[in-house]
């Protein structure tokens, strides 16, 4: 949520974010309704003055014509105060549905556009894979290894679910783990959140929990609904809480199952494991100060590419534009892998993304921090992927084939799984 006197004093610039967001949010009206809600609140105390000084009025001996005309005003107020109580329910709903719908602020330095395509790709790790032989894509390998099986997967829960199997297992748990034992070093609290949150933190975080544009799965009738990431329940940890950041900005590392509806996914880029219904995430989280944001959104993108070229995979990392940003980021940048079985020779496809929020979230979510001269003041927070295991199989599927149609794994990954190689079973 944006500070109201920021909007205020920037509306020409808010404007202008909507506008490169693509989005409808209207920050006219929400300054209208914050106008309204000033005056109703003003009309509101000098009512409740008035009726205090009926009230002092009607102590004591009176005469009975006075104390009748005395009960008919305080009647008169009482109706008043319970009509203008009224109105600033429904004009403070109001309001803050027009200031939760305002997007974050962009970087400066952030791309303007609409689309992916529009995103400006600024460093390339590693070459993309070549092979002498016709490489397979991820389904085809996971049907040949024996380690994934989508038919199952689709019979028993529907479409785009799966199931892993023999050494998909522990590909899976491998890389949990190496991602852990990774973020662990570098000074970040290992958690296992839990895959449920109420829809007041959803909507806090930014997510939408509910309509034909979520891609949450709400729970009927709890007030709850099935995370979609671990920021979620990370960034909710404390919500309406004071932190103590003198010891440097909190780091987090929760690892959770995510549930998305991927509503109207479809196409070749979506198939088999790049876009599910579920998977396993670790997640990254940090809160600090204002301050330190923008020095830890590259620390936590940089730590994307130690892991990811540690496991020898090509990537590119792109600095995402305004329309493709989401409501809460101020800057994100993806890391996408190269993936020989997209398209007809292999495309470059997301695996990681981190984005500096900073006090968007924490101002929805009640998060603050005292500042050197003892004030309340809301804190940044960031996420990044550390690992995506769905899409991290994807590009270790893909990259490390043979033509004998085994799969060799990254060297860092053997000590974590237990084998160098998977062969097929098929």
């Amino acid at each position: 949520m944006l500070d109201l006197n920021f909007l205020r004093d920037n509306l020409d610039a808010v404007l202008l974010n909507v506008k490169n967001r693509y989005m409808t949010a209207d920050p006219q009206e929400a300054l209208r309704l914050a106008d309204e809600r000033s005056r109703l609140l003003q009309t509101l105390e000098a009512r409740r003055a008035a009726r205090n000084e009926n009230a002092g009025k009607m102590k004591g001996k009176l005469e009975p014509d006075l104390r009748t005309s005395l009960i008919e005003e305080g009647r008169q107020l009482k109706e008043a105060i319970a009509t203008v109580e009224e109105e600033l329910v429904q004009v403070e709903a109001s309001f803050k549905k027009a200031m939760m719908a305002l997007p974050n602020m962009a970087h400066p330095d952030a791309p303007v556009g609409k689309l992916e395509g529009d995103n400006l790709e600024i460093k390339r790790v590693g070459i993309p894979t070549t092979f002498d032989f016709a490489p397979l894509d991820h389904v085809q390998l996971g049907e040949k290894l024996d380690i994934i099986d989508f038919d199952a997967g689709t019979k028993v829960s529907g479409t785009k679910f799966y199931f892993l199997k023999n050494e998909g297992v522990f590909l899976e748990l491998g890389l949990v783990r190496y991602a852990l034992d990774l973020l662990t070093k570098k000074g970040f609290t290992p958690l296992i959140t839990p895959d449920i949150a109420k829809e007041e933190i959803l909507a806090g975080i930014g997510f939408n929990p509910r309509g034909e544009e979520s891609n949450i799965y709400p729970l009927e009738g709890t007030g709850t609904c099935l995370v979609g990431t671990a920021e979620i329940t990370l960034g909710g940890y404390y919500s309406e809480e004071i932190l103590d950041l003198s010891q440097g900005p909190i780091k987090m590392a929760g690892v959770s199952h995510c549930f998305r509806r991927e509503a109207g996914a479809h196409g070749q880029f979506s198939k088999g494991l790049y876009r599910v219904h579920q998977f396993t995430k670790v997640e990254m989280f940090v809160y600090c100060r204002p301050e330190e944001s923008n020095a830890l959104h590259e620390e936590l993108r940089g730590i994307e590419e130690e892991l990811f070229t540690s496991l020898q995979i090509p990537f590119r990392v792109v600095d995402t534009c305004t329309g493709d940003l989401g409501a809460p980021a101020y800057r994100k940048y993806d890391l996408e892998a190269w993936m020989p079985g997209r398209g007809e020779g292999g495309d470059w496809g997301e695996i990681t993304s981190t984005s500096n929020c900073t006090d968007f979230q924490a101002r929805r979510l009640g998060i603050r921090y005292k500042d050197d001269a003892g004030r309340n003041r809301p804190v940044h927070m960031l996420n990044g992927t550390a690992v995506a295991v769905s899409r991290a199989i994807v590009a270790i599927l893909e990259n490390f084939q043979q033509k004998d149609g085994s799969v060799r794994l990254p060297p860092a990954l053997v000590p974590y799984c237990g084998f160098e190689v998977i062969k097929p079973r098929k």
